[in-house]
C-alpha cells in the first residue's frame, strides 16, 4: 500500500509536468519550419499561438530562442536547449524543463536555430507580455516603452493583468494610459471603447492624438449615391478645396467609372507609334507641328478604332455630375467615430489654449532677456542723455568674465555665485572709466558722442578677438539649470530661461529699491527730471553722471552672463541686443525703469507673435517689430511711460 501511495504521488507530479512539456513541444512541432528557420513576416504566427497557449515555459523559451540558444535533432526533429562544450560537443536540455537530456552529442547531429536581427526584434517585442510583471522595475519600464512604441491588440489582456499590481505610481498611470489606448482602438465592446475614447479627450500628447486620428482614418469613396450602410466621414464636392475637379475625375477612372483623359504626351506617343509612310490619321507628318493638328489625325486613329477616343470635357462634367465623391471611415460603428471626433475636438481646444500659454511663456522669457539687456541702458540714457553704442559691449565683457571665472572656478554653480558680483565690478569700472575719459566731454553733443561710443565698440570687439579669439567660448550652466519644465507636450520652457525671468525680477525689485530708498536713488531721479534745479539743492549732476553710467555698465554687464548661459559668448555677441534694447528705452519711456519692463514686455511679446504666424523667418519678425515701433512712436514718441517733472519735455 506504502508503494503504492508513493508511485501516485511521483505521478502526480511527474505528469503534469511531462503533459507540460508535451504540450509546449507539440506547439513548436505544429510551426516546426518556422521555428527552424524563422523569418520576420511568418515568425507573427509562431509567436501568437506561444502566447495564446498560456503554457509555462513559453518566456524562457522566447529568451533562449532569442540567444540563439535552441538547436533542432536531425534524427526526429525536436527541439531542445543546446549549450557547446569545450570539445565541441552540445549539452541538450529538454523543452520546457531545462532538465538534462543528452551530453556529447556531435555537432552533426543537430542543427542550431539562428534567428536574424528582424526575428529576435520580433521576439523581444513579444517578451514584454512577460517582462511587464516582472520584480525588476527596470525590465517593467522597457516593457512599458516597448508598448508604447508599437501598440497591438495581442498586449492589452497582459497590460491590464498588470495592472493592479503595480507599485510604482508613475508606471501604474502609464501602463493605465496605454491600456486605455489599446482598449480605444482595438476593443471588442463597443461601449467600452467608447468610454476609453471619452477619457482620452483631457489628454493633448501627441500619442492620445495619433490614437484619435487613426481611429478616425478615413478612406477614399466613389458612387453613384452615398451607400447607407456606410460611416460616411465627409462628402466632397468637386471643384472645391478639398478635391479639384481634375482629382475627383482621376477617382472615377481609378474606380472603373470613367475612361481616361488622354493628353497630349498621349497623342504624341500614338500618333508616333503608327505613322504610315510620310502620313499617319491621313495628315502628313510635316504638318503635325501643332497641337490641333496632332488633335485632327488622332481623332481620325480614333473613329478607326485604333486608338480610345478622347474624353470631351462635357463628358468629363457628365460623369462628375453622376457620382458623388465621399470619405468613409474604416471603423463601420458611427458611435465610436462620433466620440472620437468629440474628443479630437476637445484635445484640439486644449492644444490651443496650451500653445497660447506656451507662447506666452516664450514671450516672457524673451521680454526678460530684453529687459535685462537694457536696463542699464534705460538709466544712463534717460539720465545723462547720451546715446551709448557701446552698451553691447559691455554685456559682451560681462560674459567673457563669466567664461574666465569658470576657467579658475571648475564648480559651475560657485562659478556663477562668483561671476555674477565680478561682472557687475567689472563693467562697472569700464563704465565709469568710459565716462570720465570720454563721455564727460561731450555732453550736449549728441552726434559726437554717438560717434565716440560706436568707435569704443568696435575697438572693444577688436580687443576681445585679440584676447580671446573669433570663436565662441562655453560659458556653461549648472547642472540643476539643465532640462526643461516640461508641463505636458506643448507646454516646456528650459530652467535657463526661467533662471534668466527670476533674475529679471530680482533686479527690478533691487533698482526700485535703490531708486526710490536710498539717497543715491532720490538725487538719480532728481538729476533726471530737473539737472538744474538738482544743482541748486546741492547735488552733484557730474558724479551722478558718473555713478549712473557706471552702474548701468554694471547691469549689463550682470545681464551678460546671464545670456551667456544660453547664447554663444563671441566678441559679436552685443551686437545683438543692442538694437532690441534701445527699442525697449525709447519705447518703454525714456528713464523709468517700469517703462523699460513694459517695453520689453511689448516687443517680447510682438515678436513672438509675429514668428508664430510666420515661423520660419525671423528677420521678417524683425522687420516688421522695426516698423511697428516706428508707428508707436508716432502716436507715443516719449513712450508708455513718459517722464514727469519740470524737465520732462526738454
Amino acid at each position: 500500500m506504502l508503494r503504492f501511495i508513493m508511485l501516485a504521488l511521483v505521478c502526480a507530479v511527474l505528469l503534469p509536468v511531462t503533459g507540460r512539456a508535451q504540450d509546449l513541444q507539440k506547439v513548436l512541432q505544429s510551426h516546426h519550419a518556422e521555428v527552424a528557420d524563422p523569418g520576420r513576416r511568418t515568425v507573427g504566427v509562431v509567436l501568437d499561438d506561444l502566447l495564446a497557449s498560456g503554457l509555462p515555459g513559453v518566456q524562457t523559451f522566447l529568451e533562449r530562442w532569442q540567444d540563439k540558444e535552441v538547436a533542432v535533432r536531425v534524427s526526429d526533429g525536436q527541439f531542445f536547449y543546446a549549450e557547446e562544450a569545450e570539445d565541441d560537443t552540445y549539452t541538450l536540455f529538454a523543452i520546457p524543463g531545462a532538465e538534462t537530456v543528452r551530453t556529447g552529442v556531435s555537432r552533426d547531429a543537430i542543427e542550431e536555430v539562428k534567428p536574424n536581427g528582424g526575428v529576435r526584434r520580433e521576439i523581444r517585442n513579444a517578451l514584454v507580455v512577460f517582462q511587464l510583471s516582472d520584480p525588476d522595475i527596470e525590465k517593467r519600464r522597457d516593457a512599458v516603452q516597448a508598448i508604447g512604441r508599437s501598440l497591438k491588440p495581442s498586449h492589452l489582456k497582459s497590460l491590464q493583468a498588470a495592472i493592479p499590481g503595480e507599485t510604482d505610481p508613475a508606471l501604474k498611470a502609464r501602463k493605465t494610459r496605454l491600456a486605455a489606448y489599446l482598449v480605444a482602438r482595438y476593443g471588442k465592446v463597443a461601449d467600452a471603447r467608447i468610454a476609453a475614447i471619452a477619457g482620452l479627450s483631457d489628454d493633448i500628447s501627441v500619442e492620445t492624438r495619433a490614437v484619435l486620428s487613426q481611429i478616425l482614418e478615413a478612406r477614399p469613396g466613389v458612387a453613384e449615391a452615398l451607400p447607407r450602410d456606410a460611416n460616411i466621414a465627409r462628402v466632397l464636392e468637386p471643384g472645391s478645396d478639398d478635391l479639384s475637379r481634375a482629382e475627383a475625375y482621376a477617382r472615377l477612372v481609378d474606380a472603373g467609372r470613367a475612361r481616361a483623359v488622354v493628353n497630349a504626351a498621349d497623342i504624341r506617343d500614338a500618333l508616333a507609334a503608327r505613322i504610315d509612310g510620310a502620313r499617319v490619321g491621313g495628315v502628313p507628318v510635316a504638318q503635325l507641328d501643332t497641337q490641333a493638328a496632332r488633335v485632327r489625325a488622332y481623332k481620325v486613329l480614333a473613329t478607326d478604332g485604333a486608338v480610345p477616343p478622347l474624353v470631351t470635357p462635357a463628358e468629363q462634367a457628365r460623369a462628375l455630375q453622376e457620382h458623388v465623391f465621399f470619405e468613409v471611415y474604416r471603423e463601420v460603428d458611427s458611435r465610436i467615430t462620433d466620440a472620437a471626433r468629440d474628443a479630437q475636438a476637445s484635445v484640439a481646444m486644449r492644444l490651443a489654449a496650451g500653445k497660447a500659454v506656451d507662447l506666452t511663456l516664450d514671450a516672457m522669457s524673451l521680454a526678460s532677456i530684453y529687459f535685462l539687456a537694457a536696463i542699464g541702458l534705460a538709466i544712463t540714457f534717460g539720465v545723462m542723455g547720451v546715446i551709448n553704442m557701446a552698451h553691447g559691449e559691455f554685456i559682451m565683457m560681462g560674459a567673457y568674465t563669466g567664461y574666465l571665472v569658470q576657467l579658475v572656478v571648475p564648480d559651475y554653480t560657485l562659478s556663477l555665485v562668483v561671476a555674477l558680483p565680478l561682472a557687475f565690478a567689472v563693467t562697472f569700472g569700464a563704465g565709469v572709466a568710459m565716462e570720465r575719459l570720454v563721455i564727460r566731454w561731450l555732453y550736449h553733443r549728441p552726434l559726437e558722442t554717438l560717434l565716440a561710443t560706436f568707435g569704443i565698440s568696435i575697438a572693444l570687439q577688436q580687443l576681445a578677438k585679440n584676447i580671446f579669439g573669433t570663436q565662441a567660448r562655453p560659458l556653461t550652466s549648472p547642472g540643476w539649470l539643465d532640462g526643461a519644465l516640461v508641463i505636458n507636450d506643448v507646454i516646456q520652457i528650459s530652467y535657463i530661461r526661467i533662471a534668466i525671468f527670476v533674475l529679471a525680477l530680482l533686479f527690478l525689485g533691487l533698482l526700485l529699491f535703490v531708486l526710490n530708498r536710498t539717497r543715491l536713488g532720490l538725487e538719480v531721479r532728481a538729476v533726471t527730471q530737473n539737472r538744474g534745479m538738482a544743482a541748486s539743492m546741492g547735488i552733484n549732476p557730474d558724479r551722478i553722471n558718473m555713478l549712473t553710467f557706471g552702474l548701468g555698465s554694471g547691469i549689463a554687464g550682470i545681464a551678460g552672463v546671464a545670456i551667456g548661459l544660453y547664447a554663444k559668448v563671441t566678441s559679436e555677441m552685443g551686437q545683438d541686443y543692442i538694437v532690441q534694447s534701445f527699442m525697449t528705452v525709447v519705447v518703454g519711456g525714456v528713464g523709468n525703469v517700469f517703462g523699460a519692463l513694459a517695453g520689453a514686455t511689448m516687443i517680447g511679446f510682438f515678436q513672438k507673435g509675429i514668428e508664430w504666424f510666420n515661423p520660419s523667418n525671423t528677420l521678417a519678425a524683425q522687420t516688421y517689430m522695426i516698423l511697428f515701433i516706428i508707428l508707436f512712436i508716432q502716436v507715443r514718441p516719449k513712450g508708455i511711460m513718459a517722464l514727469k517733472g519740470r524737465a520732462a519735455g526738454d
